[in-house]
Formats: structure tokens, sequence, C-alpha cells
């Protein structure tokens, strides 16, 4: 497994949308108006409500009477509208319906309703649908409820008419805009029809609308999004050129492991021997574009000896991998170990393939294998911590880095990790004790200081975790470019934190940026203080770029959710102008 230094990044910004869950839960709706947030999907549930009635009945109090929903098996009730008594009428021509007056026709337009609301709660939906079409013509204006409730009854039918209850949602909508039961029944049935970003816009009004009261609703929005996510994930994955992630995520994860001799060319190297070892020296230089190209084309131009082969497999599947072809990275991987079992760093990155698609178990297995064939390889010690870090193993992991440094200790992050797995172990002075004896033990290294200053941060010093992000950027523009930016990234999330200073920390994830275009930590940072500022326009945007630059389906899908949600919730605050002020009412009760 490579560093935890994305991992810890990851966790950051999970936890910085948690911390502000209060001011934020209203979402990017309210963040449009200046009150800020992030995606309200992620909220919490308020507690499930009834729902709004049409005209003076939504001012009521609401009945304790569990209300019935279109899944009950009478279906919902619908709107009522008490009528005058009138007497039965057969359907009349339109001469007929001229001829009355305004008071009569609306009489009679409520008798009809009320019939159809019989017909209805009857089970009698094509019958009923007759009743609200005679309704929706005898009645002097378009009635929103009429139009709603037939539209009930074409969800209801066998099979249901979705076209039909979109249409008539449309009309209800068109004379009432902020109709609740038309929203929602457009929305179940555009989701039917598979139109699900106009299906999500609706969901997410509907559930704005109703305060957040809505718990169906609210689950609509999360299952919606979930699956425009999954759904436009799986076609970019599917289309998409393999490429490599950004330099500082190649070399994060290259930095986790250590450093090995270049291996000895055959006496009389071919040319394709002679490709590798350029292949190698590029790696070295982190040149990883030029390593990716070269290692290709010494594969097609033949390995002439077996340990080379097993090399080569080994960069070639390691490139696949960060480049999200698992399979692929796999099938070379372990035909490198079937050439030369006891490469270890093959076994390693095996083991990482198999995390990578939940195979925890044989992971292990990898890491038992790779101690038969060398057991006093540090890096095997290393990584297994690694893996049994991140399942919250801190104990055991705790004992793999220690093994690892007794065997090498000039690597780094054998030291780093061990001390933070001490912190998650609730060591705080042994763990911060460690840390320092690691700064003195490396003083020329970035990462003890900025990984200090994680915990730093994690613990609220904010003084002492800004001046230990300052100092691993002095040591990194110390060094030949390119520059790891992550200490500028953690440096903007601090003084957030800290001072509420978006301004600054935007500066600091700019400068990341320019540095490193790719930086996904800068672009996920940037698109979460965007929505902190209302600036949702530029937060779909750095969450589209964020998409671009996802390496993983999780990652995909994480971006793809946002971006989706925000620009539902953009839109909105577009047709929805009038509700800033309540909106912005919401967001302030919410942040007490």
């Amino acid at each position: 497994m490579a560093t935890t230094s994305s991992t810890s990044y990851f966790e950051r910004i999970q936890d910085f949308v948690a911390e502000n869950k209060k001011v934020v839960v209203i979402g990017t709706a309210a963040a449009a108006l200046a009150v800020g947030g992030a995606i309200y999907y992620a909220s919490t549930s308020r507690g499930p409500g009834g729902d709004l009635e049409k005209g003076k009945a939504r001012d009521k109090k609401k009945s304790s009477k569990k209300r019935k929903t279109v899944n009950d098996p009478n279906g919902p009730l619908l709107e009522e509208i008490k009528p005058k008594v009138a007497d039965e009428e057969d359907a009349l021509s339109v001469e007929e319906i001229a001829k009355m007056s305004v008071e009569e026709r609306t009489t009679l337009a409520g008798t009809l309703k009320t019939r159809g609301n019989t017909l209805y709660q009857n089970r009698k939906f094509q019958q009923a649908v007759d009743m609200y079409t005679r309704a929706i013509q005898v009645a002097t204006k378009s009635e929103p409820v009429y139009y709603s409730n037939r539209a009930a009854c074409y969800m209801n039918l066998t099979p249901p008419k979705y076209d039909l209850v979109v249409q008539d949602c449309d009309e209800a909508l068109r004379a009432d805009a902020s109709y609740v039961k038309a929203l929602n029944r457009r929305a179940n049935a555009l989701e039917s029809l598979s139109r699900n970003q106009e299906a999500l816009r609706d969901f997410t009004a509907a559930t704005i609308l109703d305060k957040f009261q809505n718990e169906s609703a609210a689950q609509a929005v999360e299952r919606i999004l979930k699956k425009i996510a999954t759904e436009k994930a799986a076609v970019i994955l599917s289309t998409r050129e393999p490429r490599l992630p950004s330099f500082t995520f190649v070399s994060a994860y290259f930095a986790a492991f250590r450093v090995r001799p270049l291996p000895a060319l055959p006496e009389n190297p071919s040319t394709g021997d002679n490709t590798l070892l350029l292949a190698l020296q590029a790696l070295a230089a982190a040149d990883y574009a030029h390593a990716v190209s070269l290692v290709n084309e010494a594969m097609e131009q033949g390995i002439s000896w077996e340990i080379g082969k097993a090399e080569a497999l080994n960069l070639r599947g390691t490139f696949k991998f960060l480049m999200g072809d698992v399979s692929g990275a796999k099938d070379d991987l372990y035909e490198s170990v079937k050439i030369y079992p006891s490469l270890t760093q093959s076994w390693v990155k095996i083991a990482s393939v198999h995390m990578e698609q939940g195979e925890g178990t044989k992971a292990f297995e990898c890491f038992e294998e790779a101690i038969k064939h060398n057991p006093q390889d540090p890096d095997i010690y290393y990584h297994r911590g690694q893996v049994l870090f991140i399942t919250n193993e801190f104990k055991d992991a705790a004992d793999n880095y220690t093994k690892s440094s007794e065997l090498d200790d000039t690597f780094v992050f054998s030291h780093i990790q061990f001390a933070v797995a001490l912190y998650k172990m609730g060591k705080l002075a042994r763990s911060m004790a460690t840390f320092q004896q690691t700064m003195t033990k490396f003083p020329e290294r970035s990462e003890p200081q900025n990984y200090y200053g994680e915990l730093l941060l994690d613990q609220q010093r904010f003084v002492d975790a800004v001046d230990k992000f300052d100092r691993a950027v002095e040591l990194e523009r110390s060094k030949p470019p390119p520059m790891n930016v992550l200490p500028l990234v953690n440096k903007g999330l601090a003084i957030y934190q800290w001072k509420q200073d978006i301004a600054a920390a935007e500066r600091c994830c700019d400068e990341a940026l320019r540095i490193d275009p790719e930086c996904e930590p800068a672009v996920a940072t940037l698109a979460q203080l965007s929505l902190q500022q209302g600036k949702i326009d530029r937060a779909v945007e750095m969450f589209e770029r964020q998409a671009e630059l996802a390496r993983s389906e999780p990652e995909l899908i994480n971006a793809f959710t946002y971006q989706y949600a925000s620009t539902a919730q953009l839109e909105f605050t577009r047709n929805y102008p009038e509700m800033a002020e309540q909106l912005a009412q919401i967001a302030r009760s919410m942040a007490v």
C-alpha cells in the first residue's frame, strides 16, 4: 500500500464537512444565498413529515393520523376541496358548460373531483381519471389539485402511464410552482422513465420546499444521486483513455517503497533490456510519463533475461494500477512473481490490488507469501502495517511499522506511520514524542512536518499546525521541482478551521494548483470552500474537474454525486428566487 498521505487528506475533508454540518446541512441552495454549505443530501434525516395540502389547508396543524402514500394498498389520500352538494350530471358538452355561471361550474367541478376521490379510494383508477378530466373541463380556472390527482391515477394504472403523469404534474406546477405533491409525483414518474437528472431536480425542490422534513423525498435524492453518479462513472471508465493521476498522487505512491538498486543488465543486453533500464532511470528521476512509455516500449521490444522480465511486468503493472486498470495490473503482477517468485515488491503490490477490490484475506495471503521468500524485506511489514491501519487494527499496524524500522530505520514513512498509529491508539504523549524524534532524525524531509501538523490540527492547535505546514512547504521549496503541494492544501484547511478565512484558504489551494494543476486534494478543497461561500457555479466546475482527475470508480462516484447535487440545488435557487430569505432563516437556525 502507498503512504496514507492522500488517505489522510480525504479524512481531513470529511472532517471538514462534518465539523461544519449544522451550518451546511441546508445545502448549496442556502449557500447560494450567502449562508453557505456543502451538499444537503448528506445531512441526517430530520424525521418524517406529512404531505402539505393545497391552499389554506397548508397553514393548518397537521393531523397526528398517519397519511397514506402512493405505496400504500389504497393509494395516497388526495387533496380535498369541499364542494357544495350538487346532483350527478352526465358529461356536458362545451356549449352546455359555456352556458353555466361561474358559481355553477365551480360547484360542479368540486363535485366531480369528490367523485374522483371516491373512485380512487376504491381503486377504480380509470373511472377516477374520467371524473378528474370532467372536473378540469368544467372548472373556470386551472386547478392544480385536479391535475395532480389525475396524475396519481395515471401512476396507479396497470401499466402506469408515466408520460401522462409528467404532463399533468407540469400543468399543476404551472399553476402552483411550490406544489410539493405534484413535484414528488412528477419526480417518481421521471425516475421511472429514467429521466434521472430531471427527477433529481424535482426531488431536490420538494425536499427544500418541505424544509427537509420529508424523509421519503430526502431518501429519493440520495437514491437518484447514487444512480446518476454510478451510471456516469461507468460510462467514463468504459470510454476514458488510461492516464496517470497527478504528480502528487503518483509520487506519494512510489515514495511508499524503499529505493532498490537497478538490476544488472546481462552481458549482451538486447534493445528491450536497455529500454527497460531507461524506464527505471526515468522512474528514479520522477519522470513518470516517460517511465510509462519506456516500459511499454521495452515489453514490445522484448526483454532477454528473467529478472528483467519480472521487473518490467512489476513496473508496467504498477502503472496500470495507478491508471485504474486493476485487472490488467493484477495480471502483470502475478506474471511477475510467476517468473521471479522472490520479487517481494510484486507480492506487496498484488496485496494492494486485492485491497482495492475489497479482498482483504487475499491481501494478507500475499504478504505471507512475500515473507516466505524474503522475511528480511522491510517493505513487506510497512505495507502490511498500512493495510492493518486502514482496517483500524492500529496495534498490529504499529507492530509492523516497528518491524519495518528494525530492518531499516532510514525509511521515514515507517517512523511517521508508527507515530500516527500511536495517536490513533490514544497514546498522545508517545505519539508526539515519536514525531519529535522523527523530525530530528529526518531534518530535511517535509513529510514528518506535514503529518505532525495534521495531528496538531486534529487537536485544534492551530498556530502550531500552521507553523509545521509552513515548515513543510519551506522544505519542499528547497528541493528540485516539482514540489509536493499537500502541505499547502493542509495549511489552507487549517486556516479555514482556525479563522474561518476562506479567502486565505483558497489562496493556498490556488497556489497548490499552479504548481500541480492535477492535485486532486486542492481541487476537492476548493469545491468545498466554494460551497461555503455560495459560489455554486465554481463549486460545480471544481467537482467536474475532480471527476476528470478521479482515478477509481469510488472517486468518480463521489465527485459526480457532489457535482449533480450542487447542480440540482443551483437550479432550485434559480427556479425559486423568492425562497431566499426563508432559506436563510432555516440555515441560521441550523447554525445555532
